[in-house]
């Protein structure tokens, strides 16, 4: 079988879904459907099982999908081997970052990054801690940049501390929250970034907000914020000194600043990779 044939496979495990598979490859579902028949041809059995609810692996087919998986891995390792003996920056970078670092401080310095080294190919993958931490242990990724302080035995090097802030366009105090109609507008996120704020309100207050709206997304949320629509509690790295509200940094019972550290992490054989020490070494800059 050819490489792009294994790849074929394994996109269509990941998603079991034959629509979702081609816009993955770029391709109509006419033509992936007519290629899936060929490698199964070619192997003289079914790989894929179709039904209304989408695709599921045959024993046969989890079998070959093992193997184009394999192959793929394998594929991987020499390109990188061979590149580590050039002296330019080749290869693939597979990096797995907490989705509120992905969508305010990494865009940066991936601009710079693919203006320093245009040949290097980014996989990237946006998440929740936890599922960043599944990644790297099962060496999927080179690079995790996670939030909180994970327990890793490889390397962990401190990138980032950023405080929790109230921000709103009408209140600037803390004490006048129980008095305000307006609605506390909460995002979704980890458990333990959840339970830090629950925290803080109970220690602060004896009754809960008066009101409440949950949205998905932190930028929506911080949107609703800027507009006047409600407060929110957001991590600083999402603010710029732009931004027309007013900013109330949190501390805890203590008086000690609330804040969320990020770190990067990864296993010092990833620094044997090129494109890989590039990218630790471009974000220092930006720590």
């Amino acid at each position: 079988m050819q490489l792009s044939e294994f790849k074929i496979l394994q996109i269509l495990a990941e998603e079991l879904n034959m629509r979702k598979a081609a816009e993955r490859l770029y391709v109509s579902q006419p033509a992936l459907s007519q290629r899936l028949q060929t490698i199964e041809n070619n192997w003289g059995t079914k790989i894929f099982i179709r039904s209304q609810k989408g695709l599921s692996l045959t024993p046969a087919g989890e079998k070959i999908v093992e193997h184009a998986l394999r192959t793929l891995k394998d594929e991987e390792r020499v390109l990188d081997e061979l590149n580590m003996l050039s002296n330019e920056v080749h290869g693939t970078l597979k990096i797995a970052v907490a989705s509120i670092i992905g969508q305010y401080w990494l865009p940066n310095v991936l601009k710079k990054y693919v203006d320093l080294y245009p040949h290097v190919n980014i996989s990237l993958i946006t998440g929740w801690s936890s599922d960043i931490m599944k990644h790297i242990y099962e060496d999927s990724i080179h690079v995790g940049i996670v939030r909180g302080n994970p327990e890793w035995k490889g390397i962990k090097t401190y990138l980032l501390e950023d405080r929790l802030i109230l921000v709103d366009t009408d209140i600037s105090r803390i004490e006048d929250l129980p008095q305000t109609n307006k609605p506390f507008i909460q995002f979704k996120s980890a458990s333990t970034y959840y339970q830090e704020i629950q925290d803080w309100w109970h220690s602060h207050f004896q009754t809960t907000p008066q009101k409440t709206i949950i949205v998905d997304e932190i930028e929506t949320c911080k949107q609703l914020a800027l507009h006047g629509i409600g407060y929110a509690i957001l991590p600083s790295v999402s603010l710029r000194p732009e931004d027309e509200v007013y900013k109330i940094p949190l501390s805890n019972e203590d008086k000690e600043p609330m804040k969320r550290d990020t770190w990067l992490i990864y296993q010092e054989s990833a620094r044997e990779l090129k494109q890989v020490e590039a990218f630790l070494q471009l974000a220092k800059e930006f720590k």
